[in-house]
């Protein structure tokens, strides 16, 4: 049995500025959370989404730059969220993709080099992986079991 290899694909940093890269982040966050795993339009864009507040991180294919997958960060807090891969795409690793590209550009051109995020409960793994632990007890976030992580890269 042989394996699908992985497509040709990068990871930008995409400024709020930039309305179209963005909506295209947006557009790919509404796909996963609100068309495949339900939950409500109304609070998938919410205040981070406006202003300078965030940047998104966007996963796209080669050449095509067909959006695939995305992150936001909350620049103010470190605060990691949305992190979003088309269903289609999932097997081959692209979302530890994201997350280390996060970390890289969000170090080298913002500065920031300690992250939270809200996990939901099955992906804890996957962010533990990544070196990111556990802080608090499990709380409820729009309608899911949740886990706060955390994690701070060493210095350079």
């Amino acid at each position: 049995m042989s394996q699908t290899p992985k497509p040709e694909h990068e990871v930008i940093l995409v400024e709020s500025s930039d309305k179209e890269l963005t909506q295209q982040c947006i557009d790919v966050r509404i796909r996963v959370f609100t068309d495949e795993q339900g939950f409500p339009l109304e609070t998938e864009i919410d205040e981070y989404d406006k202003g300078d507040a965030s940047v998104h991180f966007l996963l796209r294919l080669l050449p095509s730059l067909e959006p695939i997958g995305c992150i936001r960060l909350v620049k103010a807090k470190g605060k990691i969220g949305r992190l979003c891969v088309l269903k289609e795409y999932r097997k081959y690793g692209f979302g530890r993709d994201l997350m280390n590209k996060c970390h890289e550009l969000a170090a080298t051109k913002l500065g920031t080099r300690e992250f939270q995020l809200h996990s939901q409960i099955p992906v804890i793994p996957f962010y533990a992986k990544l070196g990111y632990v556990p802080v608090g007890d499990q709380f409820d976030e729009e309608g899911a079991p949740h886990q706060k992580m955390v994690l701070t890269l060493p210095s350079t």
